[in-house]
């Protein structure tokens, strides 16, 4: 049995951006948007402050039956009783994290080149964000955007579900699909906007209801939980 990648749309959090700060009232209004799936990512929190926020993510997210993954702690997601984890660059390697979790707890890696999607992969990753494809300034610490050719290259030949990261709005999520992607990760379109909820509504209405089956490691795995 498998673990589906069964969302289109990957909420990833900044407080930063969120007008007056209050993150889980933005979350709550992007889960009653219709996002179902959620990485808690402030970077700058330690994990004794990050752990009380993560709880508190996880009762928020479970109301709406959305996933939840925690940014790099895995210490953190298993306290939490979070869906899984997102690795980055920094993080511990993909194996290493499969081998503390297990084979029920979903994993994504960000990804930056094809090479790094097909490393995620053999690893034992779920699926992927790639890029950024535009600039925008919370990636700009990590390269300048892998643009649009390189994203229809990954996802033409990923053997997991890709994400477009970077910059992405309902007005580039056209171009975007026109590379052949079918799936999204935004942090400010949505947590900025003025109506977090119309946002990922927007967003949503744009991409695809049922985009391709990919294989993934969860293939191999018995379904979590909160599998449907």
């Amino acid at each position: 049995m498998s673990i589906p990648i069964d969302f289109t749309l990957y909420l990833i959090t900044d407080r930063r951006q969120v007008p007056g700060g209050d993150l889980l009232s933005a979350v709550r209004c992007a889960l009653r948007g219709g996002v179902r799936a959620v990485q808690l990512r402030e970077k700058d929190l330690c994990a004794r402050e990050l752990l009380p926020l993560a709880r508190e993510m996880r009762t928020l997210t479970s109301e709406f039956g959305a996933r939840l993954l925690i940014n790099d702690r895995l210490d953190v997601a298993l306290a939490a009783g979070a869906d899984g984890v997102h690795l980055g660059g920094a993080s511990l390697p993909v194996a290493e994290a499969r081998a503390i979790l297990g084979p029920k707890i979903l994993i994504g890696v960000s990804t930056h080149h094809q090479e790094e999607i097909s490393l995620a992969a053999r690893d034992g990753a779920d699926f992927v964000t790639f890029g950024p494809v535009y600039f925008t300034a919370s990636k700009a610490p990590y390269g300048p955007p892998v643009g649009l050719d390189a994203l229809g290259e990954a996802c033409a030949d990923a053997p997991l579900p890709v994400f477009a990261l970077g910059g992405v709005n309902t007005a580039c999520l056209p171009e975007l699909l026109s590379t052949g992607c079918r799936r999204a990760a935004c942090i400010g379109a949505i947590l900025a906007a003025p109506s977090p909820e119309t946002a990922a509504r927007d967003l949503l209405r744009l991409l695809p209801l049922n985009p391709p089956r990919q294989t993934t490691q969860a293939d191999h795995r018995c379904p979590t939980r909160r599998d449907r």
